[in-house]
């Protein structure tokens, strides 16, 4: 480079007419008239009008190329700009070559799958810069709320030697000589945690062999994880309610610019969120025609006429015992039923938790009960042994939440490169 960047474009105004600066960035657009060439330079915080008059332009320069500009803030008549640069030396760094796989400016629309394929050009487009620009605000919020409420961040592994949660779609994979998967959640390591822990969280990526051709599945998906020593599943549930409520303040009080670009209004949820039973679910699907029993799963197309009377954000409590995992806690008053919960946005299931068991000899036997072999769990149940406090957690779809905060329906807009069925690339 022969030049040292001094600004980026979002840190200058009219306020530094006549000072020199030197910024960075692509060619969006690219206008000769006569003598004169108007060029915008875009990065990632915004976009710059260059008037390119006593030097001349280079030749071979193209849209979407990386250049630095050298030049002098000045007043513009422009009505889209408050400021222009005019340029003293422009310095082509990277030569754009046409024609480009994709319209990064948007101008020209493309499928998803052509964006996908040129995913990294494709941030180039505002749209989609914004929702990642958003869902880096989203992360910093969660974690900023975790350790406000005294949770410690953990890191689980990802490869693991046993099939935890019964096994069922997991990728596995050759170790060293010895069969491994990659974990599809932290479950059992996050209870663990809670003995010496107490309070923890965990943000990362985790896997799911599940052939599932939907725009809210992936295979590879970030899920954000809790469990809490001493708490019960009523105590968890408010701490993800006032987790969602703090992240949508934080997005609509820090993203308003990337909220315009997207054309989308983002509202506080009001609370408490609805807390709506699975029995009461039964009664309102039977209601519409639906003949369901007591212990039979909520499929889809149930789901869907669900969130037609709930559009929004409600909590969907005490499960039948018969549709959880193994490790979740019964209620005290009637066995059949769960201590759990899913936090739903309409039809779509964002989280799914409760309080877990914490008596080895309860935990042994549900093992059992569901088919499954306790050898698998040796190394989980021997903790259990050490003094287990009882607890309670959840894990929400991060990709999820996104699409209900930008409003899409497709969880692959909010992934930089989303893995499922068919796409293992780029």
């Amino acid at each position: 480079m022969k030049f040292k960047k001094t600004h980026d474009i979002d840190q200058i105004s009219i306020s530094l007419e006549g000072k020199q600066v030197v910024i960075g960035g692509w060619v969006e657009d690219l206008r000769k008239l006569g003598k004169m060439s108007f060029l915008t330079v875009r990065d990632v915080t915004g976009l710059a009008q260059i008037i390119v008059k006593d030097i001349a332009l280079p030749e071979d320069l193209t849209r979407q190329t990386v250049i630095m500009v050298q030049g002098v803030v000045q007043g513009t008549k422009a009505r889209d700009f408050a400021y222009e640069i005019k340029a003293e030396a422009i310095d082509i760094l990277t030569k754009a070559v046409h024609p480009l796989p994709i319209d990064p400016i948007g101008r020209l629309e493309s499928n998803i799958d052509n964006r996908l394929n040129s995913r990294a050009l494709d941030l180039r487009n505002q749209r989609v810069a914004a929702i990642f620009k958003i869902r880096s605000t989203v992360l910093a919020s969660l974690r900023k709320t975790f350790l406000e409420k005294r949770f410690i961040e953990i890191t689980t592994p990802k490869i693991i030697g046993s099939a935890s949660e019964g096994g069922a779609n997991l990728f596995s994979l050759e170790y060293f000589g010895k069969k491994a998967y990659l974990a599809q959640s932290p479950q059992l390591y996050k209870e663990q945690m809670t003995i010496g822990l107490e309070r923890v969280f965990e943000i990362a990526s985790f896997y799911r062999a599940e052939k599932s051709h939907t725009g809210r599945h992936l295979s590879e998906f970030t899920s954000i994880d809790l469990e809490a020593a001493f708490m019960d599943y009523t105590d968890v549930i408010q701490i993800l309610e006032d987790l969602v409520v703090q992240v949508f303040k934080d997005v609509i009080a820090n993203c308003q610019t990337e909220l315009a670009i997207l054309e989308r209004k983002l509202e506080v949820p009001k609370t408490p969120f609805d807390r709506i039973t699975y029995s009461q679910i039964i009664s309102e699907l039977s209601q519409k025609g639906i003949d369901l029993k007591f212990g039979d799963d909520l499929m889809d197309s149930h789901l869907k006429l669900v969130g037609e009377s709930h559009p929004g954000l409600f909590f969907l409590l005490d499960w039948p015992m018969s549709l959880k995992p193994f490790y979740i806690h019964p209620r005290d008053d009637d066995p059949k039923i769960s201590r759990s919960f899913d936090l739903q946005y309409g039809y779509l299931e964002l989280s799914s938790g409760g309080r877990r068991l914490h008596d080895p000899s309860t935990l042994k036997a549900r093992i059992a009960e569901q088919g499954l072999d306790p050898a698998s769990f040796e190394d989980h149940l021997r903790a259990f042994d050490w003094g287990m406090p009882p607890h309670s957690g959840w894990g929400m779809g991060l990709d999820r939440l996104m699409t209900v905060i930008i409003g899409t329906d497709n969880v692959r807009e909010v992934v930089l490169y989303p893995r499922d069925p068919e796409r293992l690339s780029p």
